[in-house]
């Protein structure tokens, strides 16, 4: 393996928060550890300093509010009540939750004046009805869909890279989670960006069914089947052939040619980053692949950096796990990111068509449903808890 992973030098402490990893102090005890995996510690259990919490899934039936239940399980998160909410088709579901069955409410305007949190995954219609409604009742929302991320009074987080701006929040009462294929380039770039300042990515993008939803992974399923058994395939989704296929993503092209998913991973990168002049050009592409999405990611620096500096620094930096083995051709895969809580990071190289140092071309893979909107905003809200508690105004 050419970077192989290797054990920490101590037990890791009970709790780290993404806040305190910017401390200096702890930052300079942390690059002593050869591999760091922050996951790890994450799902070991918290000591939050708040009251256990209210806390709504708006968009509870989907494949987003699944893993959102799944997450708040297994990460130990400090529950008083859970309200699951719907549209009023889906209200009256029974949802299984820690032995019990949950029933789903039909989601309204007034689901919220006894919620602390809010995760919506409902749409960005949903959101933009129901969100600011939330927010007048006291409510924190952490918003899964597009309507919020541009809004200059609502933070855009990724808590690897900017938990700082989550204060931001204190007036919309919003913080909107990113594009998923943002948060899987940003969680890598950002790293090698402190160190060397990144002037210009160029990514393109692998994007699987999971990305447009529980029904367009159904489908590719159903297509699978439907070839084998030489049937016609299915295809109300996309409206067209998914499996042995891909296409450009689909969203709606604007007059610069650009899909509206590329045009988001330029601009939220810009935000996230607090970079207005970061330049970002991205090629958006659905492949017939269920859960994780790939991205090859070329990025031009203002200070040279080695390769292998590049996955040292990875190594170290929370939220990504190295996979770079050229000698057994083993680099990021979709299967082996789907379920986990890591972006993958591998086939680092010198862009040989820059000055040597200047540039790297790398691949990651990361689990679309997972880190890539459920888990992103599962921390967001332990970030709240940790550090921001103040947000929290039924508290």
């Amino acid at each position: 393996d050419r970077y192989p992973t290797a054990p920490l030098l101590c037990d890791p402490p009970p709790f780290l928060s993404f806040t305190m990893l910017r401390t200096p102090s702890l930052a300079k005890t942390l690059r002593s550890i050869p591999k760091h995996n922050l996951s790890v510690l994450l799902s070991q259990q918290r000591a939050f300093s708040t009251a256990p919490v209210t806390v709504a899934i708006a968009g509870a039936t989907g494949a987003v509010g699944q893993e959102l239940l799944e997450l708040l399980d297994e990460r130990k998160f400090p529950l008083k009540n859970l309200k699951l909410l719907a549209s009023a088709r889906s209200a009256g579901k029974q949802i299984p939750f820690k032995g019990e069955n949950l029933t789903v409410e039909e989601l309204t305007e007034d689901s919220f004046s006894d919620v602390d949190i809010a995760f919506f995954s409902a749409g960005g219609s949903q959101s933009k009805e129901f969100g600011p409604a939330a927010g007048k009742a006291g409510c924190l929302v952490i918003d899964n869909s597009s309507a919020f991320r541009m809004d200059p009074k609502c933070p855009l987080v990724v808590p690897e890279v900017n938990a700082e701006a989550i204060p931001d929040a204190e007036d919309s009462m919003i913080i909107a989670n990113p594009n998923c294929s943002t948060i899987i380039m940003n969680t890598v770039v950002w790293p090698l960006h402190q160190k060397a300042n990144c002037k210009r990515v160029v990514v393109s993008t692998y994007q699987a069914a999971s990305g447009a939803g529980a029904q367009a992974m159904a489908e590719l399923e159903q297509q699978a089947k439907d070839w084998v058994a030489g049937d016609p395939i299915t295809q109300d989704i996309f409206g067209r052939q998914y499996i042995w296929n891909l296409f450009s993503h689909n969203s709606p092209i604007e007059e610069t040619g650009y899909n509206e998913e590329e045009m988001k991973m330029v601009k939220e990168t810009k935000k996230i980053f607090s970079a207005p002049d970061i330049a970002v050009t991205a090629t958006c592409i659905r492949v017939p692949v269920l859960r994780a999405h790939c991205e090859a990611i070329n990025v031009t620096l203002e200070s040279p950096m080695h390769e292998d500096e590049a996955l040292e620094i990875l190594s170290k930096s929370p939220g990504v796990t190295v996979v770079d083995d050229r000698e057994n051709n083993k680099f990021p895969e979709p299967l082996d990111a789907s379920g986990k809580d890591d972006i993958l990071v591998g086939r680092m190289r010198r862009d040989l068509s820059q000055p040597e140092g200047y540039g790297l071309e790398f691949f990651v893979a990361g689990d679309q449903i997972r880190k890539g909107a459920a888990l992103n905003a599962v921390q967001i809200a332990e970030e709240v808890l940790e550090n921001y508690p103040t947000l929290l105004k039924k508290l």
